[in-house]
């Protein structure tokens, strides 16, 4: 069998890839190693019949923003996908009880901060405004090859507009830590926890370069466009991107476990798979996988240089994370006003609580007090579970890969440091302990619980290297021109017509397709 290209996995980059290609008219055949396609994308009755979870990824607010969706966004709702949102994407919930919640609308993000403190509400306008003027820069940088001729002109055109050391100082503001900037820009307590958590979905923390400009960015994205969800799971995307590919004349086989790359001359000329059949690419192979199998388990043996090999055994990985599923009787019935039609909501003590706990991860520890990021699919999209009922999607960013202890000292953790299923159901009760501690009657309401511990969600994808469902550390080493190494230079490998996309790559984790898009755009 023989295609123009094989693309090896089908998160959100390589289905963004296959499509895209597809759609210029070449045949592509996308390869996936599990038993369905969709990458973190994956959308199961994991509970109890009748209520629909995302098990790993769930808000598109990345996706809907992006070129991908530019370009794909009318077609794939042609295939049926359909986006919920709301007008109130994301709060955060203090111990004490406190809340406050990001609106859609900038006005009532103002009034409300204002009332906070005296002048809130007009810093966050200003720094909101900060990101209006500079989205040509900002969002280039993210969305495009950094080595390019587009972005090599969009640097010069901003140094000219800007001056050269005006434009320098700007990428330098860009590299504060979410601390800084939040301590700096902000006087209240309660707006400060709102934003800090968010730079955890960037596989950051708050004293981590870059962090600060990522917060604000995200913040800046949620207002925008909310929180959307997929109607129906975001399996519904997955299928919409299959109807796609296949509409003109692509493939996706699942099951379909991919062994190695076949290389001739320094050239990828297709790949074997594990029952040892081969499919021959006449134009490229296209790999959207984690480093450590890219050239620790798929390329053959010399086919890579040895700097290349040192630099992806080096690739470090950022944090673990963990996933609580919950179906319930009825919706939550939050202690706190105005949270049940909000998307996301983190459980914190608040900017140093977020801190300690990422501290307490990157040591190996179980938080004492872990980051809770509860969604709520049901406030979005009712259609998830049975009239009346309820879903909770409850993320803990901040799980260690490995486990040396318990900061609380109160669960007892293997010397291995592997997660065993008791240690994931006791952290997962230290989670529900705080959870429940805010909302009326939660256990009486609870049908059923699934948790996934970080080693859970490696075995359901392979590229959550430990759990983490970043693709790699996202500090600023592994990260803009280098991402996944230093001396990469956009989606090459070194070995002609193999190209390597996914979260590990530019412009990093998401569920964006922002490295396929960029791909995709070059290959002709």
């Amino acid at each position: 069998m023989a295609v123009d290209y094989v693309i090896v996995g089908s998160g959100i980059n390589g289905l963004t890839c296959a499509a895209l290609l597809a759609k210029k008219g070449k045949s592509v055949l996308v390869l996936e190693r599990e038993s369905v396609a969709g990458g973190c994308m994956r959308t199961e009755e994991i509970t109890v019949p009748g209520f629909r979870h995302d098990v790993m990824a769930a808000t598109f607010v990345l996706f809907v923003t992006s070129p991908a969706f530019a370009e794909l966004g009318s077609d794939l709702a042609r295939h049926g996908l359909d986006f919920a949102n709301t007008s109130h994407p994301t709060a955060v919930l203090l111990p004490d009880g406190r809340s406050l919640a990001l609106a859609t609308d900038r006005a009532e993000n103002v009034a409300h901060l204002d009332r906070l403190a005296a002048g809130e509400g007009e810093r966050y306008r200003a720094e909101m405004e900060a990101v209006e003027r500079d989205a040509g820069l900002l969002f280039g940088l993210l969305g495009s090859a950094l080595w390019s001729f587009p972005t090599a002109s969009l640097l010069l055109g901003e140094a000219r507009r800007r001056g050269p050391r005006a434009l320098l100082a700007r990428l330098g503001e860009a590299l504060r830590p979410g601390r800084a900037w939040l301590e700096h820009s902000f006087r209240s307590e309660l707006t400060r926890a709102l934003l800090a958590p968010w730079v955890l979905h960037a596989g950051l923390g708050p004293e981590s370069a870059f962090s600060g400009e990522m917060a604000r960015i995200i913040a800046f994205a949620l207002e925008a466009a909310g929180a959307p969800v997929a109607i129906g799971g975001a399996s519904r995307a997955v299928e919409a991107f299959e109807g796609l590919i296949r509409e003109h004349g692509g493939t996706i086989r699942t099951s379909a476990d991919v062994a190695e790359i076949c290389v001739s001359g320094r050239r990828a000329t297709g790949v074997r798979l594990a029952d040892g059949s081969t499919i021959d690419a006449r134009e490229g192979v296209v790999c959207s996988v984690t480093p450590t199998q890219l050239y620790g388990r798929l390329m053959p043996a010399g086919a890579s240089d040895a700097a290349t090999q040192d630099s992806a055994a080096a690739f470090r990985y950022g944090k673990g994370n963990m996933q609580i599923h919950y179906a319930l009787k009825h919706p939550p019935r939050w202690k706190s006003d105005g949270l049940g039609h909000v998307a996301l909501i983190h459980l914190t003590p608040g900017l140093d609580g977020v801190s300690k706990a990422v501290n307490e991860c990157e040591r190996g520890m179980l938080p004492d007090v872990p980051t809770i990021c509860v969604g709520q699919p049901h406030a979005l999209d009712p259609s998830r579970c049975p009239e009346g009922a309820g879903i909770l999607w409850l993320q803990l960013p901040e799980a260690p890969r490995q486990v040396r202890g318990d900061a609380a000292g109160t669960i007892a953790t293997p010397a291995d440091g592997r997660w065993t299923d008791g240690l994931r159901e006791a952290y997962a009760d230290r989670a529900e302990a705080i959870l429940a501690g805010h909302i009326e009657g939660f256990a009486e309401s609870v049908i059923a619980r699934k948790a996934y511990s970080p080693a859970d969600l490696e075995a359901m994808n392979m590229n959550l290297v430990g759990g983490d469902p970043y693709g790699g550390s996202a500090a600023l080493d592994q990260f803009f021109i280098w991402r996944p190494f230093a001396n990469s230079r956009n989606h090459a490998t070194g070995v002609k017509s193999l190209y390597h996309i996914g979260a590990s790559t530019h412009p990093g984790p998401g569920l964006g397709g922002g490295s396929g898009f960029a791909l995709a755009q070059k290959l002709r």
